[in-house]
């Protein structure tokens, strides 16, 4: 167990930004330096498989001339949808700045900057996204004990993101990496485009993520805080213990109904076998309301994360919601849902499917994150 990673104390701004939409949340002071020389002259790029790729940016792996050492080169392209979102990049900038003392959050080298793009020169991960273990055979993918000692981790790098007023609003597989895949390492949490600061004296509502992790509070364009992100650890240490995806339709439309509804199953066969503590920890995430939500304190403190086998018998199971609070919840998802392509699936048709075909239908389709719904995309 790693010491507590210490509380930032250096205040931090809050800006609007003021290319193209209107943003709160976001931060526009950073401490690191610019540089404009090509970036080629002080790394060397390895040719090859890319890191990661998205939308508008690309990651690839390269290595510091003067010291050998190995980077991850993350290159942002500033104009996106025909507006400047060089505001953007720079807060991503300044939300890890504000988490360098935190070792379970990716650390940032230094920062290039050419006429279309911004290269963020970051710490490497050589054992790559947990995403790749998600979705290996059952004899390959992760083990409970492994399960349990990441989100550990997990949870210290969220909650001291969360202690500075900071949500990072995309937490999924593919932001989480590994510093070494044999033997299993440890986690670095990576990807702070969509993060934001948030304060209580101002609300801020934005539709954005991935849709197979998104809160309920995102879809309703409710306002955003700290138990957001703790929805998506609930997603997170769900696919993490089974390999599924909990919430994932055959299409975007039926994936926002069933988070909406909290349609999910806590039958499948691959939860059967794991302590009942960690469906209690699931169960104690994935609840609509947000305040109801443990805190990633109490998620740290939970009797599934702790060493010693607990006793379950002390621990109530959290009640379902009532039929008539799932009834009423349904109406203004599909009010939701209608700004996406398509029509939902009636119940009949999901429960048509053999056993294979609901199983294959529960695995990771949705990767990209989307950012606005409806109206104008933001990245």
């Amino acid at each position: 167990m790693i010491p507590e990673c210490p509380r930032t104390t250096e205040p931090r701004n809050r800006i609007r930004c003021e290319s193209g939409q209107n943003r709160s949340g976001l931060l526009r002071e950073i401490r690191t330096a610019i540089r404009s020389e090509p970036f080629t002259e002080h790394y060397d790029v390895i040719p090859g498989k890319e890191l990661g790729r998205g939308k508008f940016a690309v990651v690839r792996k390269c290595v510091e001339k003067s010291s050998g050492k190995a980077f991850a080169a993350k290159y942002m392209r500033k104009r996106r949808k025909g507006q400047d979102c060089r505001m953007e990049i720079i807060h991503e900038i300044g939300v890890l700045e504000l988490a360098a003392a935190c070792p379970r959050v990716v650390n940032l080298h230094q920062v290039y900057e050419t006429a279309s793009e911004m290269v963020l020169v970051l710490e490497y991960a050589a054992g790559g996204e947990i995403f790749n273990q998600c979705v290996a055979d059952r004899d390959e993918a992760f083990k409970e004990e492994d399960v349990k000692r990441l989100m550990r981790q997990i949870l210290e790098g969220v909650s001291f993101l969360h202690r500075n007023n900071v949500v990072h609003l995309d937490l999924k597989p593919q932001n989480i990496l590994l510093t070494s895949e044999s033997p299993l390492g440890d986690i670095k949490v990576v990807d702070f485009g969509l993060s934001r600061l948030v304060s209580s004296g101002q609300e801020i509502r934005e539709i954005m993520g991935t849709p197979e992790y998104v809160a309920p509070e995102i879809l309703n364009y409710e306002p955003i805080s700290t138990a957001t992100d703790m929805w998506s650890i609930g997603v997170l240490a769900y696919v993490m213990l089974t390999g599924i995806s909990p919430f994932l339709g055959d299409d975007k439309q039926e994936t926002f109904l069933n988070i909406s509804q909290i349609n999910i199953s806590y039958t499948e066969e691959e939860l059967q076998h794991l302590d009942r503590a960690a469906i209690l920890f699931i169960k104690s995430l994935l609840i609509k309301e947000p305040e109801s939500r443990a805190t990633a304190e109490d998620c740290l403190k939970h009797q599934w994360l702790q060493p010693e086998e607990a006793c379950l018998e002390s621990v109530s199971e959290p009640a379902d919601e009532d039929e008539e609070e799932e009834e009423e919840s349904a109406p203004e998802l599909i009010v939701m849902a209608s700004y996406t392509l398509g029509q939902c699936r009636q119940s009949s048709d999901k429960e048509s499917l053999t056993p294979d075909q609901k199983a294959i239908s529960k695995r990771f389709k949705f990767e990209e994150p989307f950012s606005a719904l409806p109206g104008e995309f933001i990245y």
